[in-house]
């Protein structure tokens, strides 16, 4: 074989695999892949340093990971708000409504797998990263290579995220859980945990061995010239990627309920899991003049689809009390399968739930479970309760620690700040992963360590020595020193950790990150005024910030000067010129790439933008400039050429 014939074997052979792992259209038999794809391999053997990156030899997993390592998405990935009824999609589209007018909707399922961002640049996949917070993820990038669905190369050479969600098929999860089962190997759950399962594997080869399908919902960073989200992902599917099974444009609330009705009614018959159908505006300007909440883009919106009921029998009734003493009741249920998932618990929310639902142990209950929601009781067969049950008695004393409870109606409250299941929640809630991510410091050692009385506080875990640990049965030389490391190694986090792990009410991962990012450690001395002053910071988690440091102050100064976190890098700020807090959309083609002038005049204080509108200030233009062009003189943007802008710098 010539190197030219290597290269058209190669063309060949990602032809085959493009209509049969993304067209569902085979075109040739596996003997005659097989055929070719061994001559493949026989020509880069001998010729080792002519091997090409998108030659399906490197698709084969061969490697085993030490670990994945942290890596940033170039933009942040957004959750999205939840719609579950058709009253939801109507407030929705009525707030959308107030934000822009003369909008239309793209709707499409959304897959119930494991979120994936691929970063390509000049053509080459360079990057794979999970979802990981949404600003941050694991680097996987061997892992995907292997998917057969992910082009190793495309066509469009500028630097692009492709986001979409990688899924296992019905049929080969089937395929995978009756070999574990021959195996003597636990079960997945569902395809999703299948699939987030076989994706974060260290041996490649099984991720390469489990069939995974990447299905694109969407765009990160990109310089795609098209007005319309539609025609986004039309050309993402022209570059080599897997259509859904059905996608439509619907101008308002009839043509999406008609969506969605009919995704409901064919979910079963689609060869993945859906959990709903996601909803986006179709205009890339009215997207980015609607924007973002703390938490969502105000332009899209998941659409679930229906909760499952099933009928099961209520065992007992657990209480749990929680790090800020609430005690919150848990129906044990008798095991029932719920769309791949045994449920064997349901949330019974407050005692005056139990009370109004009239819940008895013994009773039949039917129990709904969405999506991801921890499955609730929302009706009690009181026709089929047996003779003789007895109301239940809602709790005067603490489960764990026997203090008096305060009952305040909806809330009940264990007072006592030494209550055991109090202090070691907060622990345990300190260490977790979104707060300052212990690694191994887990419910079960943080139970011990607490029953032996080494720590009380937080702050004690800092006063531990390895010698402390050794002495517990259990506690080998390499678990112990990986404790003591880890403790130490929580130092110097991330600001937004710090705060997040101190457990104050209504204050979470998001807005820990604001008050970060805005206040920095300075938080401990702000005020309500300027507390409402910052986005997604409302009235109730001011008053609740204020009052935890009220309370707490000598506390959090103490484990301040412990933990030492890390405020972020401020962003030098830019000096005077013309482009400082100005609105520029780039289009044409220029002498440099636009992401280095994107760079350049961000660096510069402005604000770049994909889209012209009525609040652009300056449409920057170089050779075969489109739509953008005429639409800024349409409205009176002033335009520059590139040597323009530069001569005014």
């Amino acid at each position: 074989m010539t190197h030219v014939q290597y290269l058209e074997a190669i063309k060949t052979l990602n032809t085959y695999a493009h209509h049969y792992y993304v067209l569902d259209d085979p075109i040739t038999t596996d003997e005659v892949y097989d055929t070719l794809y061994h001559e493949v391999v026989d020509y880069e053997e001998s010729n080792p340093a002519k091997i090409q990156s998108n030659s399906p030899t490197q698709r084969v997993g061969d490697v085993i990971s030490e670990g994945f390592i942290k890596a940033p998405h170039l933009s942040r990935m957004w959750s999205l708000e939840d719609l579950f009824n058709s009253d939801n999609l109507q407030k929705w589209l009525t707030k959308v409504a107030k934000l822009s007018d003369h909008i239309s909707f793209y709707c499409e399922p959304k897959f119930d797998g494991a979120s994936l961002n691929l970063i390509y640049n000049d053509g080459n996949l360079i990057q794979a990263i999970t979802r990981g917070d949404g600003v941050v993820g694991e680097d996987i990038t061997q892992n995907a290579k292997t998917i057969r669905s992910i082009p190793l190369k495309i066509s469009h050479l500028d630097r692009i995220e492709i986001r979409g969600e990688v899924v296992i098929f019905k049929k080969d999860f089937e395929k995978i859980n009756l070999e574990r089962a021959k195996q003597g190997e636990s079960l997945f759950a569902n395809p999703r945990n299948a699939a987030a399962g076989s994706l974060r594997q260290l041996d490649s080869r099984i991720t390469s061995s489990r069939n995974l399908v990447f299905l694109p919902y969407g765009l990160g960073e990109n310089i795609l010239d098209f007005p319309l989200l539609s025609e986004k992902m039309v050309f993402i599917y022209n570059l080599g990627f897997r259509r859904p099974p059905l996608r439509s444009l619907a101008k308002g609330f009839d043509e999406i309920e008609d969506t969605y009705k009919q995704m409901v009614k064919d979910r079963d018959t689609y060869e993945m899991m859906l959990d709903g159908m996601v909803i986006k505006v179709n205009e890339v300007e009215a997207q980015e003049e609607m924007g973002y909440t703390v938490k969502n883009p105000r332009w899209s919106s998941a659409y679930k689809f229906p909760a499952v009921e099933k009928i099961t029998t209520i065992k007992d009734i657990l209480l749990q009390v929680g790090r800020s003493g609430a005690v919150t009741p848990v129906a044990l249920v008798e095991p029932t399968a719920i769309e791949g998932v045994v449920v064997e618990r349901a949330s019974l929310h407050n005692f005056d739930e139990i009370d109004r639902k009239d819940i008895r142990l013994g009773d039949k209950v039917i129990i709904l479970r969405s999506g991801d929601v921890i499955p609730k009781i929302i009706k009690v067969l009181v026709h089929e309760r047996k003779e003789g049950s007895l109301a239940y008695v809602r709790p005067t004393l603490c489960p764990v620690c026997s203090s008096e409870l305060l009952d305040e109606g909806a809330l009940t409250k264990c007072q006592n700040l030494e209550c055991s299941s109090r202090v070691v929640n907060s622990i345990i809630y300190f260490a977790s992963k979104p707060c300052l991510n212990i690694d191994g410091l887990g419910d079960k050692i943080v139970e011990r360590l607490y029953e032996e009385k080494l720590i009380k506080s937080v702050i004690d875990l800092y006063d531990l020595k390895l010698e402390q640990l050794l002495e517990l049965e259990g506690f080998k030389q390499k678990k112990s020193e990986n404790i003591i490391k880890a403790i130490d190694a929580s130092k110097g986090k991330e600001c937004w950790r710090f705060i997040n792990a101190m457990g104050i009410e209504h204050i979470g991962e998001v807005a820990s990150k604001t008050l970060c990012s805005n206040l920095g450690l300075n938080f401990i001395h702000t005020n309500k005024e300027e507390l409402l002053a910052l986005d997604g910071i409302g009235e109730e988690m001011a008053e609740s910030l204020l009052e935890f440091i009220r309370v707490n102050e000598e506390y959090i100064q103490r484990l301040q000067s412990i933990l030492k976190p890390q405020t972020p890098a401020q962003k030098i700020e830019a000096i005077e010129n013309p482009f400082k807090g100005k609105i520029v959309v780039l289009t044409g083609s220029m002498t440099r790439s636009r992401g280095k002038i994107k760079t350049m005049l961000e660096d510069l204080g402005a604000k770049v933008s994909g889209s012209v509108s009525k609040k652009t200030d300056y449409l920057i233009y170089g050779e075969d400039a489109g739509s953008k062009y005429d639409k800024a003189v349409d409205l009176g943007v002033k335009v520059l050429t590139e040597s323009t802008m530069l001569a005014m710098l």
